[in-house]
């Protein structure tokens, strides 16, 4: 059974309503969920639970079966598809660089892309890897087969970033980093993240993760949104899919919050 958020006045993203069906499958079932502006949403689940098939819906890159979603007041059947995915940034896990792009033209594509001026772009790209922890003097004219796995996800959050979108889509952005450098760059993200304040959604089937970065939780199962709390009250849960999920943590380590 779906539950549904707390209505709030003026989402970032809003379903309502929505099913997306795949071949005769359902994949998302009966959705309806606010992301509120400026929250870091995690959406956490299963392997096939729907959860970057709720990403794609909120950019386009896939149309509900039957019901709406509206990014910032509009329905997502109403925005130019390109202008919609200009207006939302998207990590992946693989990052997805042009590998024949140095750094700072990977970072600049979308501003390139609206014709910003040259000078402007130059700056932003400077201040972009300077805000996610890379000198431009450094890494501006590298290419991505020249750097690191932590490096190159970087570099993913700065492109996504560039044209300052208020939306940020992520999925799994650090599922394939070693332990260390993923545990780094979740507390750069944090840190990132409280000083932008952007509307995040963010994948994961990590619930340390889910943690570590949410404001909430959304937990997803069989295409249902089946729990949604703030992480202290998501601990508590007695959803028998969050119970399984919180079973796997050692709670002797302190995680329960995301302060």
């Amino acid at each position: 059974m779906s539950i549904n958020s707390v209505t709030e006045a003026n989402p970032s993203v809003e379903f309502r309503q929505v099913q997306y069906e795949l071949a005769g499958r359902t994949i998302i079932d009966d959705l309806n969920l606010q992301v509120r502006r400026g929250e870091t949403l995690v959406l956490l689940g299963r392997s096939g639970c729907g959860k970057t098939t709720t990403l794609k819906l909120i950019n386009s890159l896939s149309s509900p079966t039957d019901g709406e979603i509206f990014v910032d007041g509009k329905s997502t059947s109403d925005w130019e598809p390109i202008q919609l995915r200009r207006h939302i940034g998207y990590v992946i896990q693989d990052v997805g660089l042009f590998p024949h792009f140095t750094v700072e033209r990977n970072v600049a594509l979308v501003p390139r892309l609206q014709n910003w001026p040259e000078d402007r772009i130059e700056e932003r790209v400077r201040e972009l890897l300077q805000l996610v922890g890379l000198d431009p003097q450094k890494y501006a004219k590298r290419y991505p087969r020249e750097l690191s796995g932590g490096q190159r996800q970087r570099v993913g959050v700065a492109r996504a970033l560039a044209a300052d979108p208020p939306i940020l889509l992520m999925d799994e952005p650090f599922g394939a980093l070693d332990p260390i450098t993923r545990t780094e760059i979740q507390r750069e993200f944090r840190e990132l993240q409280q000083r932008l304040q952007k509307t995040v959604v963010f994948v994961t089937h990590d619930i340390r993760e889910a943690f570590i970065l949410g404001s909430r939780i959304g937990l997803m199962k069989d295409g249902h949104l089946v729990e949604l709390s703030e992480p202290e009250k998501f601990a508590q849960s007695k959803q028998p899919e969050a119970r399984a999920f919180l079973e796997t943590l050692d709670f002797g380590d302190g995680i329960g919050g995301n302060a």
